[in-house]
């Protein structure tokens, strides 16, 4: 059982950065892993922001957040991070890391493994 830990959420004021981590518990992520950060604002569905694939670094990203976000991973630590650069009031969210073995980067079905979630608010 992984058990995912997410840190790095705030406030910021539009065109900030924030910098949210992902880290694994004891066991971490084998490289047929993928990891993704998933987000949800109040009365909005789940929706998928970014997912690295753990063996190739094949990175994914939802289009209203390419070129503003960077998702990366950390060897050998296996934590992976969420570089959130021009934030806008937007992406004001509660930001969850997720992992999965395979399957389509956007659908939270495809993730066995979800964190609790951190929050992102950014203000105009």
């Amino acid at each position: 059982q992984v058990q995912l830990t997410e840190s790095g959420g705030g406030s910021v004021q539009a065109g900030g950065s924030l910098r949210l981590s992902c880290a694994p518990s004891q066991y971490g992520f084998s490289n047929n892993y993928m990891v993704g950060w998933f987000r949800q604002a109040p009365g909005k569905e789940r929706e998928a922001v970014a997912t690295i694939l753990r063996g190739s670094g094949k990175t994914f990203y939802v289009d209203s957040v390419k070129g503003r976000f960077t998702i990366s991973q950390d060897h050998p630590e296996t934590a992976v991070f969420l570089q959130m650069n021009s934030l806008r009031p937007e992406d004001t969210a509660m930001y969850y890391c997720a992992a999965g073995r395979g399957g389509t980067w956007s659908r939270a079905m495809f993730y066995d493994y979800w964190g609790q979630g951190t929050q992102v608010t950014v203000s105009s």
